[in-house]
Parts: C-alpha cells; sequence; structure tokens
C-alpha cells in the first residue's frame, strides 16, 4: 500500500500545501518559475503547469541537466523551484547542485519530492534516505525539513524570498498538523511544541509528530519529554537545544534519514562543543527493504513505540 493510501482523517500531504503555494506565489512574482525532471504528476504541478505553461521548464529524465539548467535561470534573474524525486535530484546531481548552485551561491530552491521511504514499494533505488547528509555537507545550502503543511507553506514562501540556494525536503507521507496557531516561522527556528524535563526529543519533518505521541506515551509513565521540531537542519539554531541539553540532560533525535550525517549528527556536533549529553540517534540503518512507506517506518522503529523506548533507556 503507498503513502498516499495510509491517509487517515487529519493527515495531510504537504505537497499539496507545497503546490499551491507555489501557485499563490508565481500570480505576483513573475520571476518564479518551475523546473522538473519529466516529473509534473509526482511534483504536483499539474495546475501550475495548466496556469504558467511558458514558467515550467521539463527537461526530461536528465536531473543534472535540470539543476544546471536552474542555474542558468537564477543568474538570469529568475527564481526557479527545481521539483523532482529526492532521491533523483540529490542522487544524480549533486555534483551540480554542489559547483552550479552553492558555490555560486545562486537563488535556486532545489525541492526534494516525495523524501526519506515514501516511495517504500520501489525499494532502495527510490528511498531518499540519504539527502539530509549529503546536502548538509555542502557549503553555503540551507537544508529544511517541514514536518506538516502550515510549516511547508511558510518553507516555500521564506525560500521565495531566501536570495540564496536553498534544498526543501518535501514529504510526501500523509502527516497531522502540529504547528501551533499563529506561530511565526522565522526561518525555521526550532520550536519547542512540548515543554519537559526528563528527556529531549528532537525530531524533523514526518517525525515530527510521531514525538509528539511518544511524549504522551511516557507522559502516562511519569516521563516528561520535550519536544522540539528543527525544521532547518542546516544551518542549526542552537539556542533551543543547548539550553534542552542543560535542562533535560538526555536527548533522542529522530529523522526519516540515514543515523549518519543527518538530524542526529547536526545535533550531536552541537551539543558535544556546548554541553554533552547522553544521546540516542533514531534513523535508518543500512538500506532498507523494500516494503510500504508504513511498514518501513515501523520496521526501524520510527514510530511512537519506538521513540519513547529509547527515551525510557535514557531516563532508565
Amino acid at each position: 500500500m503507498s503513502a498516499d493510501k495510509v491517509a487517515q482523517a487529519g493527515t495531510f500531504d504537504c505537497r499539496k500545501a507545497f503546490a499551491e503555494t507555489l501557485i499563490d506565489l508565481a500570480r505576483t512574482d513573475p520571476r518564479i518559475v518551475a523546473v522538473c525532471n519529466d516529473s509534473v504528476g509526482s511534483s504536483n504541478l499539474v495546475a501550475f503547469a495548466a496556469e504558467f505553461p511558458d514558467r515550467l521548464v521539463n527537461v526530461g529524465i536528465a536531473e543534472q541537466t535540470m539543476v544546471g539548467v536552474a542555474a542558468g535561470l537564477a543568474n538570469g534573474g529568475f527564481i526557479p523551484f527545481v521539483c523532482a524525486a529526492s532521491p533523483f535530484l540529490t542522487g544524480r546531481a549533486l555534483e551540480q547542485i554542489k559547483a552550479d548552485a552553492a558555490y555560486n551561491f545562486y537563488h535556486v530552491v532545489l525541492c526534494g519530492m516525495s523524501p526519506g521511504m515514501a516511495y517504500g514499494e520501489l525499494g532502495p533505488t527510490h528511498h531518499s534516505i540519504e539527502d539530509l547528509a549529503w546536502t548538509r555537507a555542502i557549503s553555503d545550502l540551507t537544508v529544511m525539513v517541514p514536518a506538516d503543511p502550515t510549516q511547508t507553506r511558510d518553507a516555500v514562501r521564506w525560500a521565495a524570498g531566501a536570495g540564496r540556494p536553498v534544498f526543501l525536503r518535501v514529504g510526501r507521507f500523509p502527516v497531522p498538523e502540529v504547528t501551533p496557531a499563529g506561530t511565526d516561522f522565522d526561518g525555521g527556528a526550532t520550536q519547542e511544541l512540548r515543554a519537559g524535563t526528563d528527556v529531549t526529543l528532537v525530531a524533523t519533518g514526518t517525525m515530527v509528530s510521531r514525538a509528539l505521541e511518544a511524549a504522551s506515551l511516557l507522559a502516562g509513565e511519569g516521563i516528561e519529554a520535550r519536544v522540539l521540531n528543527v525544521a532547518t537542519i542546516k544551518p542549526l539554531d542552537p539556542a533551543p537545544l543547548v539550553r534542552a541539553a542543560k535542562e533535560t540532560g538526555r536527548i533522542v533525535t529522530v529523522e526519516e534519514a540515514v543515523v549518519q550525517g543527518g538530524l542526529g549528527g547536526a545535533v550531536a556536533e552541537l551539543v558535544s562543543q556546548a554541553h554533552p549529553v547522553p544521546m540516542r540517534i533514531l534513523g535508518v540503518t543500512g538500506f532498507a527493504p523494500t516494503g510500504d512507506a508504513a511498514f518501513l517506518l515501523d520496521h526501524f522503529g520510527l514510530n511512537a513505540q519506538g521513540i519513547a523506548a529509547a527515551a525510557r533507556q535514557l531516563v532508565g
């Protein structure tokens, strides 16, 4: 069963919020263009193409060309949103992301669609679990992972005005809204969604709602877990994380990505130098098997029960 089919009442596909916001921006800013790799449907660009047929560049299945074309458009004064399945955007065009977009500091918004294990049934070739580690290693590239449709809309608007290269991970796995009403996006500053003094759960993207569920489970056992939503992994917003390390003394990070080099690595690098505390880094270990997204998340313990178990070990 695909990620689209496991949606329940109250959960949403962030690609829809992305597409709607991109169209709204394009209506008022003629510099906004979309560039894709024969992924008009999977990137939810059908409505954009219908309204702005002259502002969609479809290069076909040629991801390196796609990023190079976007860099040229940015050099010419446009704001290109490069939309492609995240494993192919980051895996096949990493050199162009580094050399054409980031090194030149062009205003290119790289939109990694359906990241993590959203394409679960298609196997490891389509799992985008290394993208956070790859993109985080590139200088001058902002890396953003919105947690819900509200943050996705805010991140798209922020990226459109950023004036710098951005990698935006746009989730396909259905998630609930977790952003409190009236919250300022502020460039993706780390948000405290739940207070707690015993352990801190640091999550990003699809894992934020699951961290909140884990905190509720732990509360029933008398363990008060703080929950932080890290929407921008690079540059990392340090103050809430260092404060959490000092005040709770334990940190669990959780991401729909490999455990090396992504959110967990970024947090570990920070706290090990500012205020070392015991940590658990949850994510994907090794290549993921083939199966639907919900099965794969459970397989790696990326659910409320698995997150709560890691927190118990630290508090234990």
